[in-house]
């Protein structure tokens, strides 16, 4: 299955959880995605923690393609990391939904075949703040597995219709700012 060759690549970093769900052919994963992977450290074949990740990620991927796909990037430009290191895996209408740092206003990317719908977030956590945009309530996952509430995400997400301009790539890369994420914890 697809996610289990990321994982094997070592593309699947601090996992949550990777897991089927109730369908058929059909998994499920939270943690962080390589997107720049880190450099090998040593003889014995460990690599150097990633240079870039998608944090939050949310990925569902049905029939070893990637049928939903959500998390957090924090600039712009690693859009096209995610694209140039992924997109053969896209199922045709694969759902995107990231939040971005550095973007100044929310908006809808057509690149890759793909519609990328882009909000931007200095802090916070892309599971919580999707699940507060689709208007899901904790009732609507009660009971689930941790994998099948990806489908539930996935199955309102197709309902979703973002009122975001759309804009080319370029564009948007205008709409860009110094914004770093907030740091959170302990100090």
């Amino acid at each position: 299955m697809l996610l289990d060759n990321y994982e094997q690549r070592g593309l699947l970093f601090n996992t949550n959880f990777k897991s089927a769900t109730s369908r058929d052919k059909t998994m499920g994963y939270r943690g962080e995605l390589v997107l720049i992977e880190g450099a090998a450290g040593d003889d014995k074949g460990h690599s150097k923690p990633p240079l870039a990740v998608m944090r939050h990620a949310i990925l569902l991927a049905e029939d070893d393609k990637l049928s939903f796909v959500a998390g957090s990037l924090d600039q712009l430009e690693q859009l096209t990391n995610f694209i140039d290191k992924y997109q053969a895996d896209f199922a045709p209408g694969m759902k995107a939904h990231f939040y971005v740092v550095n973007i100044k206003q929310a908006m809808q990317v057509e690149t890759a075949g793909i519609n990328f719908v882009l909000v931007p977030m200095r802090e916070g956590v892309a599971w919580n703040e999707l699940i507060d945009e689709l208007s899901l309530e904790k009732s609507d996952l009660k009971g689930q597995s941790s994998a099948d509430k990806i489908l539930t995400l996935l199955d309102r997400y197709k309902d979703y219709q973002p009122k975001y301009q759309s804009l080319g790539f370029d564009t948007a890369m205008t709409m860009t700012a110094d914004i770093k994420r907030e740091a959170y914890g302990a100090v």
